[in-house]
């Protein structure tokens, strides 16, 4: 391990811990948590960089109100870690005040100095946020029982 490098263990911690607070003035630490050339991939954005990652969670900022991340479980095992979460926010166009939950999972690849090298987000989008939205909500659980009969 070189100096001043985290252990896993140490890494995984740091990163649980910024993605359960992390708030748009953390944005600008993102080299801290990710690697310079760190990739992400989730269902909706396959990017690479930290200004490209960066985007990512300003977007996230910009259309959602209050999103936060609550990690239910973690599996660490070298330099690979499981993280299992709630992802928690408020619709900004509709169902304004009621909260809503994606529950998915992250799959992270911390580099030699703890930082993040590769961050893949698993989570089915068609249950957990498709159905939630007014009309193509509607059409995804009429399919969904048509798939099932």
């Amino acid at each position: 391990m070189k100096p001043g490098a985290l252990t896993p263990q140490d890494a995984m911690a740091r990163a649980v811990a910024f993605f359960e607070h992390l708030e748009p003035a953390h944005l600008a630490a993102l080299d801290l948590i990710y690697a310079p050339d760190a990739r992400f991939k989730d269902p909706f954005n396959e990017v690479q960089g930290l200004r490209a990652i960066g985007a990512v969670f300003e977007h996230m900022f910009a259309t959602l109100d209050a999103p936060h991340f609550v990690v239910t479980g973690r599996v660490l095992q070298g330099s690979t870690c499981f993280l299992t979460w709630d992802f928690c926010f408020q619709m900004r166009r509709f169902k304004r005040g009621q909260q809503q939950v994606v529950r998915g999972a992250s799959h992270l690849v911390f580099d030699e100095a703890g930082r993040i090298a590769l961050h893949r987000d698993y989570w089915d989008a068609a249950e957990e946020l498709y159905e939630k939205l007014p009309l193509l909500g509607g059409l995804m659980r009429w399919l969904k029982r048509r798939a099932r009969s």
